[in-house]
């Protein structure tokens, strides 16, 4: 079977984490093929010849998949390499933490008091951003709820599967 849909999918997921979240493009390819790839665990010599990079490349980002949550590494008793997976945190809801927010806007806050007199114009981006924090640590609490209500009607009706750990 021909991997070559796997790494063009692989190569897709690189560029969307390189160009959102900043991440070097090898790890939003390790991330992307660790979705698709059977088996689901692989040693980093198996993630190596798979994705055509250095095994050195790999490790690097497996570690900062793993610093992310997003990876973790297990080795099974009687083996002598570890295998490589997607961490099952990774898929839980996660940015949810209003408190993050709630201490972002304070922050903005702070910058406002130091711009008490100046002028609006001078002022907005901090208010926007303030507003938007606030916003967010009120709203994400219950958008997360209705997500766990609703992720639990697709799991009951079998249009999710419910997952093995």
């Amino acid at each position: 079977m021909s991997q070559e849909p796997h790494l063009a999918f692989a190569d897709d997921v690189g560029r969307f984490y390189a160009r959102q979240y900043g991440l070097p493009p090898m790890a939003g390819r390790l991330l992307g093929y660790l979705f698709v790839c059977e088996p689901p665990q692989q040693t980093i010599d198996e993630l190596s010849e798979a994705l055509r990079a250095s095994r050195s490349a790999i490790t690097g980002v497996v570690k900062l998949l793993e610093s992310y949550k997003m990876a973790r590494r297990v080795r099974a008793a009687g083996e002598r390499a570890d295998r490589v997976s997607l961490d099952p945190v990774s898929q839980h809801p996660q940015h949810f933490d209003s408190a993050i927010h709630k201490e972002h806007a304070a922050l903005f806050r702070e910058g406002l008091a130091l711009l008490a007199d100046a002028p609006s114009e001078r002022r907005a981006p901090l208010e926007e951003m303030a507003a938007l924090a606030e916003f967010l640590a009120e709203r994400l609490p219950r958008l997360l709820e209705e997500w766990l209500v609703y992720r639990d009607e697709l799991r009951a009706s079998g249009k999710l599967p419910t997952p093995s750990e």
